[in-house]
């Protein structure tokens, strides 16, 4: 059975969809892989090696709670796929869908923020198609393809990690969830957690993107992750899978700030397995570690060492010690919580 909601599952995607991938080229060089960010294809071969091309491509759903900054999460969530693989992000089309009745001034803020964030990050739009349309509630972002090109050897594939490689993440658990519910149902959460904890909640949303983290990381790193859908503990779980490792994660070390554990509680949802875009998760060698931790850290992001890949089993490590295997979230529980906070 498919989801109800949110990505289909690892299952799904064996079953249905990893075996039927249509004509096979020999110059794919990473092509769809539950877990692995985004493709590269080789183009050519010159004196630095095998110049490669890495392509993402992401919807964005339109969520009341993300309307006014629609623009901005669309470009940083769509180009920090290509910028987990190393590689920074250069070009971008968008298929942008408008229900019935939006205003021009609507469509003006959303495109003028798609126009600012991509003059940002070096980003040129080289097309896309942008039409209205019923059935839809909210505008969408029916798909994003953002493409960068660099060298072969730069690539660092969620499928690149290696036993004896530390696990490490930045900023902490839950990000999108909590921003997004912060903002979604503000009032509510003001009464009940006050004014100080919903407005750092709400400046979680600013932290949902993984370009720069993943840029400063690329040269110290094998491999790195955003951790999207089913959170951090999915996103260490795919590392390892698609790498073909074990890993032992240590909850004592994840980051786990006051104002993400205070919306996660209230909505009674796991902030360990909770959408967390913007939490990059990255294999790093002992040695390179300290480096990467430094040159984060002198960035203004928090990065933190909470496991290790191995050669055995997938074991996440409670604070009182205990162990369990660390398997993939078949459903994520942002979702329940997001449309109990809409009916609200």
């Amino acid at each position: 059975m498919l989801p109800a909601i949110g990505k289909v599952d690892k299952e799904t995607f064996d079953k249905l969809i990893f075996a039927r991938l249509g004509k096979k080229r020999p110059e794919v060089v990473i092509g769809p892989q539950h877990g692995v960010d985004a493709a590269a294809v080789k183009v050519i071969e010159d004196d630095d090696g095998e110049r490669v091309m890495v392509i993402a491509e992401d919807p964005t759903f339109g969520m009341p709670a993300l309307m006014p900054y629609f623009g901005w999460s669309i470009v940083h969530i769509c180009a920090g796929d290509v910028a987990t693989l190393g590689v920074a992000p250069q070009y971008m089309t968008i298929c942008l869908l408008l229900p019935p009745g939006t205003s021009p001034d609507a469509l003006k803020t959303i495109w003028e923020q798609i126009d600012q964030e991509c003059e940002k990050l070096g980003i040129s739009i080289i097309g896309g198609h942008t039409g209205i349309y019923p059935g839809i509630s909210y505008p969408l972002n029916g798909g994003c393809t953002v493409i960068g090109f660099g060298t072969r050897n730069q690539l660092t594939p969620a499928s690149n990690a290696r036993p004896g490689d530390r696990l490490i993440m930045t900023k902490g658990l839950a990000i999108e969830a909590t921003g997004v519910l912060a903002h979604q149902a503000e009032m509510e959460l003001r009464g009940a957690l006050g004014d100080a904890v919903v407005e750092k909640a709400k400046a979680r949303l600013w932290d949902m993107t993984v370009v720069k983290d993943a840029l400063i990381a690329a040269p110290l790193v094998h491999a790195m992750h955003d951790a999207t859908e089913g959170g951090f503990l999915n996103a260490a779980y795919e590392m390892a899978q698609a790498s073909g490792t074990g890993v032992r994660v240590y909850e004592d070390k994840i980051i786990l700030t006051d104002e993400v554990e205070a919306v996660c509680n209230y909505f009674a949802i796991d902030p360990l397995i909770s959408i967390s875009e913007g939490t990059l998760v990255m294999a790093a060698g002992e040695a390179e570690t300290p480096k990467l931790i430094e040159e984060l850290g002198r960035n203004g992001i928090d990065a933190a060492v909470v496991g290790e890949f191995t050669d055995g089993d997938r074991v996440f490590v409670r604070r009182n010690g205990k162990e369990e295997a660390l398997v993939p979230v078949k459903v994520d529980p942002f979702w329940d919580a997001y449309f109990r906070s809409l009916e609200q």
